[in-house]
């Protein structure tokens, strides 16, 4: 009788467990639901998204829309190009051929290209791996849109950066660098004798049977591929790409499906040992001895205290972002088609919700009086030097860091307001002195800033300039030899566009004055003797730029 009692308490014991699991799994999907639906439209490009526990996917939903031409609806089966989450597949292949000694990370990079130019300087491969080179990144570079259509080997896109001069020594900063990543694939087809793409699709695709997965290409024909989008005051094409130029940095195609094969692959150690895993993930150090986040292909993070490895990509047409959570054995993907969407935040909120942690949302905002809120207002200057302003307007209270746009904060006690996401939230404080300090939390990562006697700068007042005022600056304008802005006209608005760029509206401020709202930059017009304009004058992050006008 005990034992029959005892079976029916372990019984109904697990029965409980079994609710509860069904319970959170149902409040997890109602919530995810809920937030992707309010972050995605009707006919636009979306996102795909998985969320596993314990390797196991629990919720995976596609909104949006895969093709906008053909009116078809985006679904986990779509193929992405994921950007530079292939660094991931990238740095795990070098580890692997180190386990398999055939090179060293210590190594110096002329062991295996000897004609690079180092000017003296020591670049392991270390260096390349963890963005610490000083090797100018290619994609910085005003050629790179020059060269965005053109296919290219290894050897010829390398040609295109080794000789630009070095931005530091080796080992001095952390500069996020797609070229490191480009040299990194040549040494692996140096040393495996295979090309990049051969190696990545049998040692890495085959092997963990990855079947939606590949080196990308713009000609093949890929099935279930999701067009990738751009938003130009309205959505269009994204700007074609030759996939040969991200190479090792950035040409992976693949499906949150796969990318859940491949993080599996990686917790459980089958490519590489965990020694190896270690050193990817855990960060590294400069030649100061200060730690840097990023290790090989992963950054430390964490989502609202709980700590991740991750890396997010972003590439014409597509953004992406994977996180990883240890302690929770939670991972989190989401993949999107636009390189408008922000998909970092989403997936840190998804993420936080799948641990239990959610962010706080503006639904729990409250209202405080008019002389509460002014209580925090004016600038604060951060530990990186950052100047932020805060300024209320009616009853909002807004966040503006210098030069850049402005935010809405919104309050969830007297001193703790949060940003619309929820992700990055500000604790006021004030001193014993009287003076004020603000603590800015952004995804768990905590900075300070101390009020300092500085005003904010002051909104900019739009005027309106006739057709026959507008047509006088439209033209084609110099600022490099490969470097013009094209200045048209439309009606009473003046748009510009830079090379490689999209095409941004411009906003009079006075006649010859004009500002930008989508970027912190403003474009001042000159005129020669004879009253005829003769060039522009672009003033951006602390840059004046002067282009002549040639057309």
């Amino acid at each position: 009788m005990k034992i029959f009692k005892l079976l029916n308490i372990i019984v109904f014991a697990s029965l409980c467990l079994f609710n509860i699991e069904v319970i959170n799994a149902q409040d997890l999907k109602s919530q995810v639901d809920e937030y992707l639906l309010s972050h995605s439209q009707a006919n636009a490009p979306g996102a795909s998204v998985l969320i596993a526990k314990d390797g196991k996917a629990i919720y995976k939903k596609a909104v949006g829309m895969a093709n906008l031409e053909l009116n078809v609806p985006l679904s986990t089966d779509n193929v992405f190009e994921i950007g530079s989450i292939t660094k991931q597949f990238t740095a795990v292949t070098i580890l692997m051929l180190e386990e398999q000694g055939k090179l060293k990370i210590e190594d110096e990079i002329t062991k295996y290209i000897p004609d690079y130019p180092t000017n003296g300087k020591t670049i392991t491969i270390h260096h390349l791996l963890n963005h610490t080179s000083g090797i100018k990144s290619y994609t910085s570079m005003e050629s790179f849109m020059k060269h965005a259509r053109t296919d290219m080997t290894p050897t010829e896109l390398i040609d295109v950066f080794k000789n630009e001069p070095m931005d530091f020594d080796p080992g001095e900063k952390f500069l996020y660098n797609n070229s490191g990543y480009i040299l990194l694939g040549h040494i692996i087809e140096v040393v495996s004798g295979q090309s990049y793409e051969d190696f990545i699709e049998k040692n890495i695709f085959s092997k963990l049977d990855m079947k939606s997965s590949y080196y990308g290409s713009m000609k093949e024909i890929i099935k279930n591929r999701a067009s990738g989008y751009q938003d130009r005051n309205g959505f269009v094409n994204a700007d074609y790409l030759s996939l040969t130029l991200p190479y090792a940095a950035g040409s992976i195609m693949s499906t949150v499906d796969d990318l859940l094969i491949w993080q599996n692959a990686i917790s459980s150690n089958t490519l590489i040992k965990r020694s190896s895993l270690d050193k990817a993930i855990n960060g590294s150090t400069l030649n100061s001895g200060e730690k840097i986040p990023y290790g090989y292909g992963w950054s430390k993070g964490n989502v609202n205290g709980s700590e991740t490895y991750e890396h997010a990509g972003g590439i014409f047409g597509y953004t992406t972002n994977g996180i990883f959570l240890p302690k929770e054995n939670m991972y989190v993907i989401a993949l999107s088609n636009c390189d408008c969407s922000d998909v970092r935040t989403i997936s840190n909120a998804i993420a936080a919700m799948a641990i239990g942690k959610p962010f706080p949302s503006t639904k729990d905002a409250i209202t405080l009086s008019e002389d509460k809120l002014k209580t925090w207002t004016g600038a604060y200057e951060f530990e990186d030097g950052a100047i932020r302003y805060i300024t209320l307007e009616g009853n909002q209270l807004k966040s503006q860091r210098e030069g850049n746009d402005v935010h809405d904060i919104f309050p969830l006690s007297d001193d703790h307001f949060i940003f619309e996401e929820g992700i990055i939230s500000y604790k006021f404080g004030v001193n014993e002195d009287g003076s004020k300090h603000v603590v800015m939390s952004s995804n768990g990562n905590e900075s300070k800033g101390k009020e300092v006697n500085k005003e904010a700068p002051k909104e900019k007042v739009e005027i309106t300039l006739t057709p026959e005022v507008l047509k006088q600056y439209v033209g084609k304008y110099e600022l490099a030899p490969t470097f013009h802005i094209v200045v048209t006209a439309k009606g009473n608005q003046l748009f510009a566009q830079a090379t490689g760029q999209p095409q941004f509206e411009l906003f009079a401020e006075s006649e010859t004055t004009f500002f930008l709202k989508v970027v912190p930059a403003s474009i001042d017009f000159s005129k020669n003797d004879d009253g005829e304009i003769s060039s522009l004058t672009l003033h951006q992050g602390g840059q004046d730029m002067v282009g002549k006008k040639i057309e």
